[in-house]
């Protein structure tokens, strides 16, 4: 519980295998006591983590185990007044009392569910239900590449020839079925459905494969290398033969039994030729071999170079971020807050001015995007954008539309045919910012974008609010730095235009011959007379 969120599983599956035991007449004292202790330990132990908190007694996805517990305590119950009552009246009471404990559980989970103490079932639930559903109602799931359905070339990548044999276990422990076969069974054929609906579910499912394939192969093995064994130790003589001869005049034959003849007995006894028993057992270990040679290049190679931050399968590098770089990442393919997520959406779907805005206000420093159009790379952050769109207008309707950056011919284009809500969003100017003055062959003009097949229609970008801060060799990881605010605001305002027209300019008087200097505007001093005094 405290790991994973895909415990829900684990706690649907358990109480589905004790619901279909009691279908199956299996109630025994120990399935009572291990699912009784099972479900009161584990329900108060999982309400102590934070995250899950009362979930477990108030989400539908945990009403399934509350409702076999309550069934389990009503069958138990009746189990005990069997050695009381007649086989007829206890008939009557069982079939009372299964149908009225079924009945009361289920109306009362309808009701709770209808007042609301009860969550209803998530859109995580209906969308292992409906592969679309997700696609229509919650786009933040359908996004992220993990969620997508699993193809036939993903079950051989992981599984390889387990996907074989597999089945043949399968089939060998269902053959021989008892209370834990019974959990086996019920554990392969529901996470063999989830793992087709969804490709992260595939860790649910290789468990159950590895185990029952070492049980295909067991048997196997067993089968062809177990003649040896029985002639060293042959069998002991069927006891109606032993009468046979103790009794000699007793001469008839046992009903139903036929007597084999000699030569049946000696091929009986011999099995199956040395050659096929070779043949089969080189070809079990030739296969065993390729498995292991299979998954030491799978562990070396495919799931363990450090280029799987930007592998397909892993999309979202924001766990490994924070976990080798020690670093805040906003998005870390976590798909549980659905509001936080379209607020970062939305900011790579707006204009610059009002993205800063937004990033702002989430404290941002750094901007890390995947471009993939120097070198070809299909899994770039320009093909999922509009996955950005749709969840931001989930969240933000009003501020953006997915139509916007389509064109009018409803077509998703980076040149200059697209859409100009396309070419001036922060995700197309931060990708190709500075791509349009690059050529990559002569062939193409400059700003030719390989992934898509078509020269950029924006190539004069500039940004006022980021900066580039790095760009790797092939520019398929851009990082840009969000700047601070300035002290001063720039004033953008031009000139004050007035009235006053500007007076003729200056022309000095020197020349080469007079020298002498002239002072502008010199003051001049004018002597005035005195006046005359008259004596009286």
């Amino acid at each position: 519980v405290s790991a994973w969120g895909g415990y829900v599983f684990i706690i649907n599956l358990i109480p589905l295998h004790v619901f279909v035991l009691l279908l199956m007449q299996r109630y025994s004292r120990r399935v009572y006591i291990a699912y009784s202790t099972f479900y009161i330990v584990g329900l108060i132990l999982s309400m102590q983590i934070p995250f899950v908190g009362f979930q477990p007694i108030r989400t539908s996805e945990h009403m399934a185990a509350a409702g076999v517990f309550a069934l389990l305590q009503a069958y138990a119950f009746l189990q005990y007044l069997r050695d009381r009552l007649t086989k007829q009246e206890f008939q009557t009471l069982f079939f009372l009392g299964v149908s009225l404990a079924a009945g009361t559980v289920f109306l009362s989970v309808i009701y709770l569910t209808y007042t609301g103490y009860i969550a209803p079932w998530s859109g995580r639930f209906y969308s292992l239900w409906d592969t679309g559903y997700a696609k229509i109602h919650i786009p933040i799931i359908a996004s992220v590449s993990e969620h997508q359905p699993t193809t036939w070339v993903s079950f051989f990548f992981d599984l390889h020839i387990l996907v074989c044999t597999f089945p043949a276990g399968l089939w060998f422990c269902i053959k021989n079925i008892n209370d834990e076969r019974v959990f086996v069974a019920l554990y392969a054929i529901s996470a063999v459905y989830f793992a087709g609906v969804m490709v992260r579910l595939m860790l649910t499912l290789t468990p159950v494969v590895c185990m029952l394939s070492a049980i295909a192969f067991s048997n196997v093995f067993e089968r062809y290398l177990g003649d040896d064994m029985k002639r060293e130790n042959p069998p002991i003589e069927d006891s109606s033969d032993e009468d046979d001869k103790r009794n000699p005049g007793n001469l008839y034959d046992k009903a139903g039994k036929v007597r084999k003849h000699v030569s049946e007995q000696e091929k009986t006894e011999e099995g199956l030729g040395p050659n096929i028993k070779n043949i089969v057992t080189m070809l079990m270990l030739m296969l065993l071999m390729m498995f292991a040679v299979h998954c030491t290049w799978v562990t070396s190679n495919a799931y363990s170079s450090p280029s799987v931050v930007l592998a397909s399968y892993n999309h979202d590098g924001g766990y490994q971020i924070a976990g080798m770089a020690n670093r805040t990442t906003l998005v870390d393919n976590n798909t549980w807050n659905n509001s936080h997520i379209a607020l970062v959406g939305k900011a790579m779907s707006s204009n610059e001015s009002a993205a800063y805005e937004i990033m702002r206000s989430l404290d941002v420093d750094y901007v890390l995007i995947i471009f993939g159009g120097v070198i070809g790379y299909s899994g770039d952050d320009i093909n999922k954008f509009l996955w950005m769109v749709r969840i931001a207008e989930g969240e933000h309707p009003k501020d953006i539309r997915e139509s916007d950056y389509f064109t009018p011919q409803g077509e998703f284009r980076v040149d200059k045919a697209g859409s100009p809500t396309l070419l001036n969003c922060l995700m197309y100017k931060m990708s190709y910012y500075r791509f349009g003055e690059m050529q990559l062959d002569f062939r193409t003009p400059p700003g030719f974008d390989r992934t898509r097949n078509a020269e950029i229609g924006n190539k004069d970008i500039k940004f006022k609010h980021l900066e580039e801060a790095f760009t790797s060799e092939h520019w398929l990881v851009r990082i840009y730095k969000v700047k601070q605010l300035d002290n001063r605001e720039t004033l953008d305002h031009k000139p004050r235009v007035t009235n006053i027209v500007p007076k003729q300019k200056y022309l000095s008087k020197k020349t080469s011959k007079r020298k002498r200097g002239y002072i502008k505007n010199k003051l001049i001093l004018k002597k005035g007379k005195r006046p005359n005094r008259k004596t009286v």
